[in-house]
C-alpha cells in the first residue's frame, strides 16, 4: 500500500509501508503474548505453590502483581510517552515482557517470581494501552470494527492457545518451562512488531497521526493544545459515559477474574475433573471465548451498550450456574465452555465503548480502560485468594456472580439515551 506522507524527502514525498493486514496481525500477536503471560499462572497455580512451599491463595500473587503494576503503568505511558513512536515503544515493551517471562522462569523464590511480574505488568500495561486503540491508524475506515475484534481475539487466542498450552507444558516439562516458553514467544512477537509495523509517530511532538484512508494518504492532525496528563484526568470527569465504562470495566472484571484465577482447582475441586484433563477443557473454554469474542465484536460496534448489558447477564449467571450444577465433570465442562463464550466478549464490547464514548480522545480512554481492566484483575485475584483461604472455593464464584450481575443496570442504563 502506497501513502503520501511529508517526511525528510519533503512534502508529498511516496513511501511504501506494510498493508493494514500484517500490521494488525503484528499487534494481536503482541496482546496475545502479553495475555498468555498475565494468565499463565491460572493453568500453573497449583505445581507453582508447591514447587515455592506456598498457598494456592499465596500463588495467586502471581497474577495479581502484575495486574496491579499494569494499572500504574497504562496510563503512565500514555502520559509519557505522547510524543514517541509507537512502534518502538511497542517493540520495548515487548523486550521487557521477555525478560520478565525469563527470569520467572529461574526464580527460586515467590518473592524473584513477583519482582519479575512487576516488570511483566509494567510491559503489559504500557503495550495494551497503546496498541488497544491502533486499528484507526492501520486500517481503512471501513475496517476499522473488525480489526478491532482481530485485535482483542489475541486476548481470547491467550486463553484458547497460551493458557492451555502452558498447562500442557507444564505438566510434560514443569511450571517453569511455561514461561521461559513465554519468554521466547515475547521475542518472536517483538521481531513481528519490529518488522510488520509502519512507524506510528505519537500526537504531543505535533507528528501527524497516521491513519489509514481509502485514498492512501495520511491527513494531518493538529498537535493536541492541551497537556496530555490534564486531558487523561479531566476526561472521566466531563465524560459521563466515559465514567460508566471504568466502574462496568471495575465490576466484570472483577467479578470475573475472582472465580477464573482459581478455574483449575475449581474444575478438580468443585467438579471432580480429572487433571488429564484440565488443558482440554482450558482449550475448549479458549475456542469458546474466540467465539464469544467474534460474536460480540460486530454487535459491539453498533451497540456497545446492549452488548455489554447481555455480556454482564451472561456471566454472572454461568458462573451462579456453575456454584450450584457443576458439581460432576460433564456438568463442570458444559459450564466452562459457556463461561468462556460469555467472557469472549468483554474486552472487545468494552473497547467498542470506549471508542463510541471518547472517539477523538480513544488513545486516552484506552489507557484509562487499560488501567481499570488490569486494577481489575489484580483486585479479582487478591479478593479471590482473600476468600478461598478464609471460606472455601464456593466463596470466589459467589462472589463474582454477585459483582458481574450488579454491572448489569449500569450497562443498561448508562447512555441510553445516546447513540450506543
Amino acid at each position: 500500500m502506497l501513502d503520501i506522507q511529508i517526511g525528510k524527502h519533503g512534502p508529498g514525498a511516496i513511501t511504501r509501508r506494510p498493508s493494514g493486514r500484517p500490521a494488525v496481525a503484528a499487534v494481536t500477536l503482541g496482546i496475545f503474548t502479553v495475555m498468555t503471560a498475565e494468565l499463565l499462572p491460572v493453568g500453573l497455580l497449583t505445581p507453582a505453590a508447591a514447587d515455592l512451599s506456598v498457598s494456592e491463595g499465596a500463588a495467586a500473587l502471581m497474577v495479581t502483581v502484575p495486574g496491579l503494576a499494569a494499572a500504574v503503568a497504562a496510563p503512565l505511558v500514555t502520559v509519557r510517552a505522547a510524543g514517541a513512536d509507537r512502534r518502538t515503544l511497542l517493540v520495548g515493551l515487548m523486550l521487557l515482557a521477555a525478560a520478565a517471562n525469563l527470569a520467572s522462569a529461574v526464580a527460586g523464590h515467590l518473592a524473584v517470581v513477583l519482582a519479575a511480574r512487576v516488570l511483566l505488568g509494567l510491559a503489559i500495561g504500557g503495550f495494551w494501552a497503546l496498541a488497544g486503540g491502533l486499528a484507526p491508524r492501520l486500517v481503512v475506515p471501513d475496517a476499522v470494527g473488525r480489526a478491532t475484534a482481530v485485535v482483542f481475539g489475541g486476548v481470547s487466542a491467550a486463553s484458547v492457545l497460551g493458557v492451555p498450552a502452558a498447562t500442557v507444558l507444564a505438566e510434560r516439562l514443569g511450571w517453569r518451562w511455561a514461561f521461559a516458553a513465554a519468554g521466547l514467544l515475547s521475542l518472536l512477537a517483538a521481531a513481528a512488531l519490529l518488522a510488520l509495523l509502519p512507524r506510528l509517530p505519537g500526537r504531543g511532538a505535533g507528528a501527524p497521526e497516521s491513519r489509514a484512508t481509502g485514498r492512501g494518504r495520511v491527513p494531518k492532525v493538529p498537535p493536541a493544545r492541551r497537556r496530555p496528563a490534564r486531558t487523561l484526568a479531566a476526561l472521566p470527569r466531563r465524560n459521563r459515559r466515559v465514567r460508566a465504562g471504568l466502574l462496568l470495566t471495575l465490576a466484570l472484571v472483577t467479578g470475573h477474574f475472582l472465580a477464573y484465577s482459581f478455574v483449575r482447582p475449581l474444575l478438580t475441586g468443585h467438579a471432580r475433573v480429572p487433571e488429564a484433563l484440565l488443558g482440554a477443557l482450558l482449550l475448549g473454554y479458549g475456542l469458546a471465548g474466540v467465539a464469544g469474542n467474534f460474536l460480540a465484536g460486530s454487535r459491539a460496534a453498533r451497540s456497545p451498550r446492549r452488548t455489554l448489558a447481555v455480556i454482564d447477564a451472561a456471566l454472572g449467571t454461568v458462573l451462579l450456574l456453575f456454584l450450584l450444577l457443576a458439581t460432576t465433570p460433564a456438568a463442570g465442562a458444559g459450564l466452562l465452555l459457556l463461561w468462556g463464550l460469555a467472557y469472549g466478549g468483554v474486552s472487545v464490547a468494552l473497547q467498542s465503548w470506549f471508542m463510541a464514548a471518547a472517539p477523538g480522545e480513544v488513545e486516552a480512554a484506552t489507557g484509562l480502560n487499560v488501567s481499570v481492566f488490569c486494577l481489575a484483575i489484580a483486585l479479582g485475584a487478591l479478593l479471590g485468594g482473600l476468600l478461598t483461604d478464609a471460606y472455601d472455593l464456593t466463596a470466589v464464584l459467589l462472589a463474582g456472580a454477585v459483582l458481574t450481575l450488579a454491572a448489569v443496570p449500569v450497562a443498561a442504563l448508562s447512555g441510553r439515551n445516546d447513540h450506543s
